[in-house]
């Protein structure tokens, strides 16, 4: 079985060129914290600091969003603003390519140095990246089937909301928890329920939402969005306000929302909904702490993103900064 529990995404708007090098800084202690291995430190901070660099000179509203890899172990690094967009992606793409004047090593060495690079842009509308550097011996290539982004209230150092994704025999399972309001109490609850998701993650869904009861029972309680996907379907199971859609290029194809109650408080019996996954489908599950009018009415750029940059773009553009906003994006495993 594979695991991975993912802690809040550290955040750095690129707001000044002094920025850079506070991207680098936090980066680079990312990755030292989390023991990587060799150069990796290094590596995470020279990428922080082009994708920092390339927002500073270019975009409006720009952020990088700094965390663990989503399935598997590394680093990753999601930059994101709005606009003016990139008309001639592969030439910026190129080394030497600049339009400030600079040496233009940019999007150039970023996609050198990463695992894994991925980039969309529109003109008018913005460009999203995705950085991963992996562990040099892992077993299996980094997964862009998975994409996650976990914020904490503004002003608050600990976060309410927690996710995490289990794969076991190629099934997945995700689970994103909303902690009763935020701060330190909210997040002791996520806590408690991760861990207790991961004892149980194999089990039938209401199942696992029992378990998870029990153990929030001297909480403050919280929400829970729990999915499992499967090659051509998908099983939801959820209690309060996490929500789920399913999103194809050619429109958001299920919504659902779970069951009234608290999990650790009053859960009625939890109920089990499968939803069909048409191929490129992505599930996508978030908390209260992300405006729900994102999906809406979506356009076909958002709709054709990878999970990593979709998540991305959801967070970035839809996140309330007074809650605790968490987004998970998924789909089936299809031998990535």
């Amino acid at each position: 079985m594979t695991r991975s529990a993912m802690p809040a995404t550290a955040f750095v708007r690129i707001d000044h060129y002094s920025a850079v090098q506070l991207a680098a800084q936090t980066a680079r202690s990312f990755a030292e914290q989390r023991q990587l291995p060799g150069a990796m430190p290094d590596q995470a901070a020279v990428l922080a600091s082009e994708l920092a660099s390339n927002l500073d000179k270019h975009a409006r509203d720009g952020a990088l969003y700094i965390q663990p890899l989503p399935l598997g172990t590394g680093l990753e690094i999601l930059a994101a603003d709005r606009g003016p967009g990139m008309p001639e992606l592969q030439r910026c793409l190129a080394d030497g390519y600049t339009t400030t004047g600079t040496l233009g090593a940019g999007l150039g060495a970023v996609s050198r140095i990463a695992t894994d690079f991925t980039i969309r842009t529109q003109v008018g509308v913005g460009t999203l990246v995705c950085a991963r550097l992996a562990v040099p011996d892992q077993s299996q290539p980094v997964c862009q089937g998975a994409g996650f982004l976990c914020l904490p209230a503004g002003g608050e150092q600990e976060c309410g909301d927690a996710g995490a994704i289990a794969e076991i025999d190629d099934v997945r399972t995700a689970i994103v928890i909303d902690g009763l309001g935020h701060g330190p109490h909210a997040a002791e609850a996520a806590q408690i329920a991760l861990r207790s998701f991961h004892t149980a993650a194999d089990q039938p869904l209401p199942q696992i939402l029992t378990t998870l009861h029990r153990a929030l029972r001297h909480s403050r309680g919280a929400a829970v969005g729990l999915l499992r996907l499967h090659a051509q379907q998908a099983q939801h199971c959820g209690i309060g306000n996490v929500r789920a859609l399913g999103f194809s290029p050619r429109g958001v194809d299920h919504r659902l929302t779970g069951q009234p109650g608290i999990v650790g408080w009053k859960m009625p019996t939890p109920q089990t909904h499968t939803i069909p996954l048409a191929p490129g489908t992505t599930v996508v599950l978030h908390s209260d702490g992300i405006n729900a009018q994102w999906a809406h009415a979506p356009s076909p750029f958002m709709l054709r993103l990878p999970p990593p940059l979709l998540a991305a773009a959801v967070a970035h553009g839809h996140r309330f900064s007074h809650d605790d906003a968490t987004v998970l994006a998924v789909r089936a495993h299809q031998g990535y």
